[in-house]
């Protein structure tokens, strides 16, 4: 069994991309399992949108069948609903700390730090570790997040807050900032709405297609290809319907309502391509349509 409180200082060969970063640290402390792959840093406010769990869920889940890595800071908010869809999507996850490894995590952020390091996720932090968390912390904290990523994802942002830091730090690398516009009369939106007005950052407006925007290829995800060449092949029916819903998530009455069949023809339906491996749902009134043609 592997010993995941055991907490390991690394003062070269750092994981990711942050050898090759100007923010590479001096030091620093791991406690879990490095995952291997490639980063992708996902930040936000603290206090987000009402929808914003739902939105990082589905931008999260775009990456399946990617290499990878979610990295964000475990904040309250946009960098918890991250990482908790990680976790929900056995996307392995990095959790980076402005505090010392072996100062306690308080109340939610606690547990979902726990459910990290028992996924073989890790937790990171340059900071020695009894160091409280104080002010100057966090944008240090920023600087080793965009260190291992290939890219920063500004979900929502008020117009002055770490997740635009962590974008421009991420900019000052070279490495591409990708943001998701929001309503223009909502505050958690300004900030990212005006990183894109200002040509800073390229948007992702369909959540689904995060992976194709930022340029992570799929390695596992279904398509014809493969199941035909497993000897096996949809009907017309199915067809039409995964051409018409690919990459977006339906509700079953909007599906039922698209068709114009009855409730048996439209589960039959559903029924063949998730037996495929192109729909999947979590609760069988929405469906996500997350399979290649």
């Amino acid at each position: 069994m592997k010993d995941r409180n055991t907490i390991h200082r690394i003062t070269q060969d750092f994981p990711l991309l942050l050898d090759s970063s100007p923010y590479r640290p001096k030091v620093l402390y791991v406690q879990g399992t490095l995952p291997k792959g490639t980063g992708i840093a996902m930040v936000g406010t603290r206090r987000p949108s009402s929808n914003a769990q739902e939105l990082c869920r589905r931008l999260v889940r775009s990456l399946r069948g990617t290499d990878a890595v979610v990295v964000s800071g475990l904040a309250q908010g946009i960098d918890s609903f991250c990482h908790q869809a990680a976790l929900e999507e056995n996307i392995p996850t990095i959790a980076v700390l402005a505090q010392g490894l072996e100062v306690k995590i308080q109340g939610s952020r606690g547990e979902l730090a726990k459910r990290i390091l028992e996924a073989d996720g890790a937790l990171v932090s340059e900071f020695p570790l009894d160091m409280e968390s104080r002010k100057g912390c966090f944008v240090a904290r920023n600087r080793i997040i965009s260190g291992l990523s290939k890219a920063t994802l500004v979900v929502q942002s008020k117009v002055k807050g770490g997740a635009l830091i962590t974008g421009e730090l991420a900019r000052k690398e070279g490495k591409p900032l990708y943001a998701v516009p929001g309503d223009f009369d909502n505050e958690v939106a300004n900030g990212v709405n005006q990183l894109l007005d200002r040509g800073e950052a390229t948007p992702v407006f369909v959540p689904e297609n995060l992976y194709k925007v930022i340029g992570f290829p799929k390695e596992k995800g279904q398509n014809l290809e493969r199941l035909h060449a497993s000897g096996c092949f949809l009907s017309a029916e199915a067809l039409d319907l995964l051409r018409l819903f690919k990459g977006f998530r339906k509700t079953f009455p909007e599906i039922q309502e698209a068709l114009g069949l009855g409730l048996p023809k439209v589960l039959a339906i559903l029924t063949e391509l998730e037996i495929a491996g192109f729909i999947h749902s979590e609760d069988n009134f929405q469906f996500y349509f997350d399979g290649e043609l």
